[in-house]
């Protein structure tokens, strides 16, 4: 072999899986499960489910768009969208276009008015909205009074920060996405250390990975006290 050539460390994109039986149901999310099993005798049009990064609001979309194909029996039209794609020139393309309408991250920002009119539409002509946020529709920002009283009537369900369970459920199933095998005395020391959030873990296990390719070795606990420890001098650094 030529000496010469160096190895490089590929960074796959991770491959969540996003099937229903993918999904890590837990007294944290019950809730919201249910809200998307329920469908289609949802009762209103439209449903907010919100909760921190992470916490599976994107898994749950999925597993709407599953339940909407397994009850309509064939090919249905069914998008989802970031919501700072919602624009006043693309809002009747969508409802034209889409009966079933998954609009994500709702809390990073919208186009007030074109977001009025997409509501209008979906209530009053026939269709169904899935709206997921970082933050109950009640809080968000918003100055177009008609849009908060419209989206006040919109049943949100939240979910909560993960029990210890899920916490170890959701960190085995991060790495695995990743393709990552880790020993138990590393996903225990990552348990005993970490913070107990959804996002938290998942920019550990970013680091982590990213900390593992650039070095070309298997993840270890020294691996893992140094990702905790660039998160933490990040987090330090955003204070200030």
């Amino acid at each position: 072999m030529d000496k010469n050539i160096k190895q490089t460390a590929f960074d796959f994109k991770p491959s969540p899986a996003y099937l229903k039986e993918d999904f890590m149901a837990s007294e944290c999310n019950a809730r919201a499960l249910n809200a998307i099993e329920l469908f289609p005798n949802w009762p209103f049009f439209a449903l907010s489910i919100y909760g921190p990064k992470g916490c599976g609001k994107t898994h749950l979309a999925h597993i709407f768009k599953q339940k909407v194909l397994s009850n309509i029996g064939k090919p249905t039209a069914f998008e989802m969208i970031d919501a700072k794609e919602v624009k006043m020139r693309k809002v009747p393309y969508l409802h034209k276009n889409f009966n079933y309408l998954v609009v994500e991250n709702v809390h990073s920002g919208i186009d007030e008015e074109a977001f009025f009119h997409l509501f209008n539409l979906y209530q009053n002509e026939g269709g169904y909205l899935l709206l997921t946020s970082e933050i109950p529709l009640s809080r968000l920002p918003l100055k177009l009074a008609d849009l908060k009283s419209r989206l006040k009537m919109v049943p949100s369900i939240a979910i909560l920060e993960p029990s210890e369970d899920m916490l170890e459920a959701l960190i085995v199933k991060l790495f695995s996405d990743r393709q990552i095998v880790v020993s138990l005395d590393v996903l225990n020391y990552i348990l005993q250390n970490m913070e107990r959030s959804f996002s938290y873990a998942l920019k550990l296990i970013e680091r982590i990975d990213e900390i593992s390719l650039s070095l070309k070795r298997a993840v270890t606990i020294p691996i893992v006290k140094k990702a905790m420890q660039q998160i933490a001098h990040h987090e330090q650094q955003e204070l200030f």
